[in-house]
């Protein structure tokens, strides 16, 4: 067990022949006690901050590992998202590459109906020239034949028989 400066105080000598000065003892008994107080005051305070700076050191340490764990999930939701937004680009991408084939397949269907069409109408404007053509031939031979005379003489004599 440890020397207090009470047991110092408090201890007795013995006295002997030729002992010692016991005023000179007494003074540096005295001056032990004090320096022996002053140390102990001093061991305490000490050990007062060595607990102060271990529970800052164990804040320190707290906030450290928080952060670290922050940081590592931080981390980890960062890769989740960019793996999120990799795959929804590569869906967005199928999704255009799909609305392109679509609407190239239309296209390309809308033109060979076209296509279609314009060579349903060049057959049917061939077709209607000729008709066209026949009629218009047919027309010019009843107009070249005999018959027309007649028929100019048989209507100027209406139009005299109706001036009377």
């Amino acid at each position: 067990m440890p020397l207090t400066p009470l047991d110092i105080h408090n201890k007795e000598f013995g006295r002997r022949l030729r002992g010692y000065d016991e005023d000179e003892v007494n003074e540096f008994l005295d001056q032990v006690i004090k320096d022996y107080e002053s140390i102990i005051r001093e061991n305490k305070e000490l050990q007062n901050q060595v607990l102060a700076l271990q529970e800052k050191l164990n804040h320190f340490a707290n906030i450290e590992e928080t952060l670290s764990k922050t940081i590592i999930v931080a981390q980890e939701a960062a890769d989740e998202v960019k793996n999120n937004s990799k795959k929804e680009a590569q869906l967005i991408l199928k999704e255009a590459e799909k609305n392109a084939d679509r609407i190239i397949n239309e296209s390309l269907s809308k033109s060979r109906k076209v296509a279609l069409e314009v060579e349903e109408l060049k057959k049917q404007a061939s077709i209607y020239r000729a008709r066209f053509r026949t009629l218009v031939e047919a027309q010019l031979d009843l107009l070249s034949q005999d018959g027309w005379s007649s028929l100019e003489d048989s209507s100027r004599e209406t139009a005299a028989y109706l001036d009377k």
